[in-house]
């Protein structure tokens, strides 16, 4: 259907084409991109190998044993292929206490990845427990890679032809430490890597991915606990006791989720030193693999720089976020209206958000947290069809048009929502929209199409004159 100029708003047909094919292109980079997870006994050198893949030092080395305990996930990309890759603790087959805690993170890795790569020792040569977890990746059904780590030079390589006792294929001879053979390692894993994940999005039916974040001893540990119904954290009146994010795959509601419970930040990274540097560089990571993100706030004290920092790196990251106010068993009456007004006051920004009060020590009101989540989620994950979004932005724009600028009022063309996860729209105009403008849309749009617990991005697309004449 054609519209005419005289509305003062939409124009013709083309428009919509144009629209449409931005649309299109935006999306196909909105898919979740496939995970490689990395796996292998303590001390193989499998942080290293992920640092040398991202090309950046963010997994925790040491060259004490165990110093990854659990798994974590970072953004990486090779010849311009995105993916996923996990770094885990490391796999023990008869380990007890806190290993055993390890090797089911590494477990659950294996489970959870497009495609594996086992880190063996070469110069160790394949022990009990490589052939018991090669033994395990050959029933998982995934690719499977094998690096002979540690073989610096040639003479190192006939270690590596040794492994193939392991019966995982051929061993790739790298040294994560100085990076030989380990670009060969990752042109053959992007070939076998799908180009779109089969186990991350949701819908491959995996677990919905909650990070719990907050400033240091806010509690994060204690209600995952409570959420798990026993000691999956590190608790302590100490503030930072978690260092690393510790992922648990949880009960809830009749549905599985998997939860990251986070190291608290510091007021600001420069202050943090050492493996506290990089736990709070993980904790972004954790944000950035999150697909709805808690954030923690003490309700007994007063709101913090910290509290709004946390808050702006979830929007920034574009995840869905519900406002968990922990301790309201210390709140008393007082705190309450004092509390009401710093929520009006410093929190206006998040006010799309759903807030739920509760005690992890108490276990008061933790049953209100998962529709909290479902309701954020599903928010995050709507999509408008494009003819009811055109629709809706042009009965608004009759009632309160754009404002003028430069001695022109801007039309809005076209608008299609390009993406969700978060709901993304672009809307394409003949002229510049202000930023109150744009805050005014989308509070029209939370108005009328719900979207709690998730942001909205609003981007102008202005359109080009077509020819210029002077």
């Amino acid at each position: 259907m054609s519209t005419t100029e005289s509305d003062g708003t939409w124009s013709d047909e083309s428009d919509w084409e144009i629209g449409e094919a931005v649309a299109e292109a935006i999306e196909e980079v909105t898919s979740p991109p496939p995970v490689l997870a990395v796996v292998g006994r303590p001390n193989v050198g499998k942080s290293t190998l992920v640092n040398r893949i991202l090309g950046r030092r963010e997994a925790v080395v040491q060259d004490v044993p165990g110093v990854t305990r659990d798994r974590v996930s970072y953004d990486a990309n090779w010849l311009g292929r995105r993916f996923i890759v996990q770094d885990t603790g490391g796999w023990e087959p008869d380990a007890k206490g806190l290993q055993q805690l390890v090797a089911d993170q590494a477990t659950v890795a294996m489970r959870s990845a497009d495609a594996i790569v086992l880190v063996v020792d070469a110069v160790v040569g394949a022990t009990s427990a490589d052939e018991a977890a090669a033994r395990l990746l050959r029933k998982s059904g995934k690719p499977v890679f094998l690096a002979a780590n540690k073989v610096d030079t040639e003479r190192g390589e006939a270690d590596a032809a040794a492994l193939w006792s392991l019966g995982v294929g051929e061993p790739h001879p790298i040294s994560a430490m100085h990076g030989r053979g380990v670009a060969d390692l990752l042109d053959q894993v992007i070939a076998k890597l799908p180009e779109v994940s089969e186990v991350a999005g949701v819908g491959g039916g995996g677990p919905r991915r909650v990070a719990l974040v907050g400033k240091p001893n806010v509690g994060k540990s204690s209600l995952l606990n409570r959420l798990a119904g026993d000691e999956r954290s590190v608790v302590h009146d100490v503030a930072g006791t978690t260092v690393d994010p510790v992922d648990s795959l949880i009960e809830l509601g009749g549905k599985t989720w998997r939860f990251v419970d986070t190291a608290g930040l510091r007021r600001k990274v420069g202050q943090a030193s050492g493996h506290e540097f990089y736990a709070s560089v993980r904790t972004h990571g954790a944000i950035d693999a999150a697909e709805v993100v808690m954030v923690l706030i003490d309700a007994s004290q007063p709101l913090t720089e910290q509290d709004q920092r946390v808050l702006s790196m979830v929007i920034e990251a574009g995840r869905a976020l519900v406002l968990v106010f922990n301790k309201w068993d210390l709140v008393d009456e007082d705190r309450r209206y004092v509390l009401g007004r710093e929520i009006d006051l410093e929190l206006a920004q998040v006010q799309w958000a759903p807030r739920v009060n509760i005690s992890a020590k108490t276990g008061r009101a933790v049953q209100k947290l998962v529709p909290a989540l479902e309701t954020a989620l599903t928010s995050w994950d709507t999509r408008i069809p494009t003819g009811r979004l055109n629709t809706f932005l042009k009965e608004v724009v009759a009632a309160t048009p754009p404002p003028v600028r430069g001695g022109k009022q801007p039309r809005i063309l076209f608008a299609t929502q390009a993406a969700s996860r978060p709901p993304t729209f672009v809307l394409f105009t003949t002229g510049f929209l202000e930023a109150g403008y744009r805050r005014f849309l989308e509070r029209r749009l939370r108005e009328t199409f719900g979207f709690e617990g998730s942001p909205i991005r609003i981007n102008v697309r202005v359109r080009e004159k077509r020819s210029a004449k002077r």
